[in-house]
């Protein structure tokens, strides 16, 4: 006998409850419209929840409504535009079990017959009310006579319509849920994905964020293969809002934790987790990975990528995605900043100020026109910084392992030599290579013009922070900013560090990137990295994978490989593919020296023993399937 589904209408199949969307029209332009428009929606999630009779929640919503016939045409166009997200990406599922599909609301028919239409639901598979009008069009009343007008009425409609086989039933009301309670329903699903109602939800056999989820439940066609509601992500240290905001919009479940986790916290933490959002504190090692059993991608919310154990991500086939340049605006300002401070010995100054000591005086402050500055580094940041540089009149040298173009005017040293020699400023702006240790150290300070200023914003690394001490305390330079150290702390508290106290020393607590500005926009670059791939399989801009941009698949299945790069593998996974007789609608490839990445596109319809075959292929390291 099968399944049949019964479906609620308001804030089920639709997003919104239409008799509060139908007050919005009517009473637009009234001085009092907000007023009456929380009034109903009082009066609706009173009815919804039991807590007075359906007849009355009808009766005085109506009387507020003061609606006419024609604006129910406006009514329905606005509906259109406000179905589901999840149940309109599922349209294909209501137009092949339409036979075992009923719509039971307490709504209208007026306005539910023709959004239902469209999902291939008639008007004899839909039960709601239906309004009496006056002489004039007004909407006047209901048929009293329709059991879906009384208290409980879905129960009784239910029990007329005398359904065989299993039935469960789909809303967001505790009203939807008297049908299971009274025995006449096997099954209710509290739907959430527009509105969360404790007392339905509390009550239900299952709770179901979205249509994705109870199709996935029920092993039913669905748009994608497995419910985001499903996909855990884990964002620690913090992480701006936005990124939590992107990701739950999706439909993900995120959890938002404050602090960076140790190892062991994080070992116990991570299992069952498939996304993991970090910033620069929290250690992603070998034994990190080995306990996240379901990790699929890392999300590093800044630019640096050391705390991460790169290699044995891709082992392991997680993908790590980071943010290059969300906050290069943010560095380069403050390095500016922090080069006129330098320059104009303000910090002292300030701080005499503050300690109640007037000494106005021009010595140590210089223009920072007509100076040199060396910038060590000349990718994003140290580009942009060499553009801002010499806007305000510096003359701009830049120093970098690897030959880049020069920006404007500046001069390209061919030596770091050369670059310490000649700059009146230095900066830093180097990346995390371990090679990178001690980059500034006894010898290059030397090297140093007597006097100079010592800028690092890149790594705490790279600078011997004894020896910069040293040469701040001898006079051998004349300042520094520094807002990275070789150790920081996990969290905010205590911090010591050996430059605290020095005359013309700028410290700050790596705040580099850390605006306002740079960190809404790492909330949104990162997160659709994420969703990106998670989504389709794309690997744009992965740190530590193949990247492989891939065309927007609709009306398909695609299998995503990924494998050890062996001899072979391709030859093996088509090989599966040709013995279950699957036409493939595209193939893609990347690989590097380690790791193969096959995407391959596939007619909807698949037998699902050819999953268990392409998973069991040697040196297969992660085998997914998306749609």
């Amino acid at each position: 006998m099968g399944r049949k589904y019964v479906f609620d209408f308001d804030s089920t199949l639709t997003r919104v409850e239409a008799l509060d969307v139908l007050a919005e029209m009517t009473l637009e332009g009234k001085s009092n419209k907000e007023e009456i428009i929380q009034e109903i929606q009082h009066i609706t999630n009173l009815g919804i929840d039991g807590d007075i009779s359906f007849t009355e929640s009808l009766e005085r919503r109506i009387k507020l409504l003061k609606a006419h016939k024609d604006d129910l045409d406006g009514l329905v166009a606005e509906l259109r535009q406000k179905i589901s997200k999840s149940i309109a990406s599922n349209k294909e599922f209501f137009e092949k079990f339409s036979d075992d599909i009923y719509v039971i609301s307490c709504g209208f028919k007026e306005f539910i017959d023709p959004i239902v239409k469209e999902y291939n639901i008639p008007s004899e598979r839909v039960y709601a009310n239906t309004f009496e009008f006056d002489e004039t069009g007004y909407i006047i009343g209901f048929d009293a006579k329709n059991p879906l007008s009384q208290h409980n009425g879905k129960i009784e409609c239910l029990q007329q319509m005398n359904l065989e086989g299993e039935v469960q039933v789909i809303g967001d009301g505790y009203s939807d849920y008297v049908m299971r309670e009274a025995g006449i329903a096997h099954k209710f699903f509290a739907y959430t994905e527009n509105v969360h109602r404790a007392k339905a939800a509390d009550n239900a056999d299952h709770v179901t964020p979205n249509m994705d989820e109870f199709l996935f439940v029920n092993d039913l066609p669905r748009n994608i293969s497995y419910p985001k509601n499903r996909i855990k992500i884990l964002l620690l240290e913090n992480v701006h809002p936005a990124a939590f905001d992107n990701l739950s919009e999706d439909g993900f479940a995120v959890e938002l934790v404050k602090s960076s986790l140790s190892e062991q916290e994080l070992i116990e933490k991570i299992k069952g987790v498939h996304v993991l959002g970090i910033r620069s504190k929290t250690q992603v090692t070998q034994k990190v990975l080995d306990a996240a059993n379901k990790l699929l991608v890392v999300g590093a919310f800044c630019i640096g990528t050391t705390q991460i154990d790169l290699d044995y991500c891709k082992k392991k086939g997680v993908v790590v995605f980071n943010a290059p340049y969300s906050n290069t605006r943010s560095v380069v300002e403050l390095a500016i900043g922090e080069i006129i401070m330098l320059m104009r010995n303000v910090f002292p100054h300030s701080t005499e100020i503050h300690n109640g000591y007037w000494n106005k005086t021009a010595s140590n402050s210089r223009e920072v026109r007509g100076k040199n500055l060396g910038i060590v580094g000349y990718g994003n940041i140290g580009k942009q910084l060499s553009v801002l540089a010499e806007a305000i009149g510096m003359r701009v040298y830049y120093y970098d392992i690897d030959d880049k173009l020069a920006i404007g005017n500046a001069v390209r040293c061919e030596t770091l030599e050369d670059l310490l020699n000649v700059s009146d400023v230095v900066t830093l702006h180097i990346d995390d290579n371990k090679a990178n240790q001690n980059f500034i150290g006894e010898r290059e300070i030397k090297q140093m013009k007597k006097g100079a200023m010592l800028i690092n914003l890149s790594r705490g690394f790279v600078v011997d922070i004894e020896v910069l001490s040293e040469a701040l305390k001898s006079g051998r330079l004349g300042g520094a900013a520094v807002d990275v150290y070789p150790e920081e702390p996990r969290g905010n508290g205590k911090f010591h560090t050996e430059l605290q106290g020095l005359s013309n020393v700028i410290l700050t607590p790596h705040i580099g990137g850390s605006t306002e500005e740079a960190q809404r926009n790492i909330a949104d670059f990162v997160p659709n990295k994420i969703m990106d791939y998670i989504n389709s399989g794309n690997t744009v801009d992965a740190v530590n994978f193949p990247n492989i941009r891939l065309p927007k698949q609709t009306n398909a299945h695609r299998f995503l490989h990924i494998h050890k790069n062996v001899p072979g593998i391709m030859a093996q996974i088509n090989k599966v593919l040709a013995k279950y007789e699957l036409n493939i609608i595209g193939q893609y490839l990347s690989t590097d020296s380690d790791l193969g990445y096959v995407i391959t596109d596939l007619d909807k319809e698949y037998n699902k023993d050819v999953v268990k075959a392409l998973r069991q292929i040697d040196n297969t390291i992660k085998f997914r399937v998306l749609y």
